[in-house]
């Protein structure tokens, strides 16, 4: 049986940790694309400790730096020839308005346009792999209300969860671009929403975000709980049927209407492919 070849980033805490275990369990073969090194070899050996899977290697790749993200394609293509599975998983919020050095907002490079530069960077791989592109999103995206003519947020008012919740949409929107894009071509894609986890996530957040996220940490559910779906989309046989569509507790769930329109997905991706294009 031939070895699933499976990208990952954001593998080094929370639910892409349990993610990359459950998967090295399953004899993937998996490169973990990280923005710490140190603490990605700490995690490749734990992994490998764990199930005894030595075909589990780590990239740098900083999802806020464009360039990296170049760099870290370029050494997969080198690596590979081709691509299963790749889960866009790492993400985060931040408590300030914070520009990376490419001059992009830092929730928007993060959670988003580092994923969508990494993906189509890779599609000739992914395309020989026939893969599944897993896209980690929220429910947190039914709270959007995104401004395409701010995307940085220079003028709208600057709100962490806002932000994230803009980003979170857009996962979506760029899930069912690539099915629409590029299931012609035997690439299938996914947006799930994992759950409330309780994990390191938001830990940087101060007043309304650091309340919400205190009052709210009765209710969170595990990591090992928060990666069941990914584990799923990443492993599940007879579901690409169900590409583009949105994921919760490995059952196709509604997004919001805002996450269905046309014009926004459209938007987005001509937007992106913009700002991206000087890293092609």
């Amino acid at each position: 049986m031939p070895i699933t070849t499976t990208v990952i980033t954001g593998a080094t805490s929370g639910i892409g940790k349990e993610t990359a275990l459950a998967l090295a369990k399953k004899d993937h073969a998996l490169y973990l694309l990280v923005r710490d090194m140190d603490k990605g070899e700490l995690v490749k050996q734990e992994l490998i400790s764990a199930t005894k899977n030595n075909n589990i290697y780590t990239v740098f790749c900083d999802l806020a730096d464009m360039e990296s993200v170049h760099n870290a394609a370029q050494i997969l293509k080198t690596s590979l020839f081709s691509i299963n599975v790749l889960i866009n998983n790492a993400g985060g919020v931040f408590n300030n308005h914070q520009l990376t050095n490419n001059g992009f907002e830092m929730t928007f490079a993060v959670n988003h346009l580092g994923h969508f530069l990494l993906t189509n960077l890779l599609l000739p791989l992914l395309e020989r792999g026939q893969a599944r592109v897993i896209n980690v999103s929220s429910d947190a995206h039914r709270m959007a209300k995104p401004q395409f003519k701010d995307l940085q947020w220079a003028h709208t008012p600057y709100s962490p969860l806002k932000a994230y919740a803009v980003a979170k949409l857009f996962n979506i929107y760029f899930t069912r671009s690539l099915e629409v894009k590029f299931g012609p071509k035997g690439i299938t894609s996914f947006a799930l929403h994992p759950g409330l986890v309780n994990s390191n996530f938001g830990e940087g957040l101060s007043g309304t975000g650091k309340t919400l996220l205190w009052l709210a940490r009765p209710f969170m559910i595990t990591p090992e709980q928060g990666a069941l779906t990914s584990i799923y989309l990443a492993t599940a046989s007879r579901i690409d049927s169900k590409s583009g569509k949105y994921f919760k507790n490995m059952k196709v769930t509604a997004p919001s209407a805002r996450a269905i329109n046309e014009e926004g997905r459209n938007n987005l991706w001509n937007k992106s492919m913009e700002l991206v294009a000087p890293f092609l």
